[in-house]
């Protein structure tokens, strides 16, 4: 008898590990015009279509709807906001301007600029207005107050690689899509990574940009979806959906474009940002905050 249970375990284990059919929990079979293809590019053909892209992107003025999401687990409290309609200027090298208002009334919410150096948030609703530099890197216990105009600078305008840069290609699979994947590293005494740049392999499109700074901390990470021409008939793609994450400022940006037109003159009194009359203001330092009237 303990020969035969012997054996009949033995045929069950093998026949599992053999594939048996009523092993089989579920089978999906994907139609043969929805099975993406991998395409193939070398590093060079990479560089040069990311590089393209971001030598021809000057200047953007675009409408959209965002959607933030501030806090992490880590900080204990993870608070979603309500969409806002927003309006979003930038053009290189470094100036920026974002307002958003409330959908339907239109009640601006908040209006914020940056010129690279500086940064200039005007919040109506708690007449505040703050003004810093934008090198400081103090964290406020709110992580919503992290948000700086100039963060969306490089998601939107993207920087190119340089020559003398060193950039290494490799693969990356998951069991939704197949990438490339384009590390570029940042010079000096000791090599660090600089930006990862992430192609998908069904279109060859741009679908993430992370940044990096120092001993490898993530800065920024960029998810791009929904390319579509920014013009009936025009060649000119932009991605129309697009994420953007700042796990160190602990929030995250949802933009959604519904207008924008790209590389037109904007004048410079279009980023010029004043203090409302009567508003607090909120000098943003590394070590404190200074209120004047």
């Amino acid at each position: 008898m303990k020969r035969i249970w012997k054996s009949m375990i033995l045929l069950t284990v093998s026949a599992a590990a053999g594939g048996c059919p009523h092993t089989l929990t579920n089978s999906t079979k994907v139609p043969v015009a929805e099975r993406p293809v991998a395409r193939e590019a070398s590093e060079e053909d990479l560089l040069d279509r990311y590089n393209v892209l971001a030598r021809g992107l000057k200047s953007m003025d675009a409408t959209l709807e965002m959607k933030a999401t501030a806090g992490t687990k880590y900080s204990g409290v993870i608070d979603q906001y309500h969409e806002v309609k927003t309006f979003l200027l930038a053009s290189r090298p470094y100036n920026v301007r974002m307002i958003g208002q409330v959908p339907v009334v239109g009640k601006t919410v908040f209006d914020m600029v940056s010129d690279g150096q500086t940064f200039e948030v005007s919040i109506p609703p708690k007449n505040k207005f703050l003004t810093g530099q934008v090198a400081v890197e103090r964290q406020s216990n709110k992580p919503i107050e992290n948000l700086r105009p100039q963060h969306l600078v490089d998601a939107v305008l993207w920087p190119e690689v340089r020559k003398e840069e060193v950039v290494l290609i490799e693969e990356y699979n998951d069991e939704i899509a197949r990438y490339y994947v384009l590390t570029v590293l940042r010079g000096g005494y000791k090599s660090e990574i600089l930006r990862k740049i992430w192609f998908d392999r069904a279109d060859l499109h741009m679908v993430r940009l992370q940044a990096y700074g120092p001993k490898g901390a993530l800065l920024s990470d960029v998810r791009y979806a929904n390319w579509q021409p920014v013009a009936p008939g025009s060649a000119e793609e932009y991605p129309m959906s697009i994420r953007l994450e700042r796990p160190r400022d602990e929030y995250r940006l949802d933009l959604t474009i519904t207008k924008v037109t790209l590389n037109e003159a904007l004048q410079a009194d279009r980023f010029k940002l004043e203090a409302p009359a009567g508003a607090e203001i909120v000098k943003v330092g590394e070590n404190s905050e200074e209120k004047r009237p």
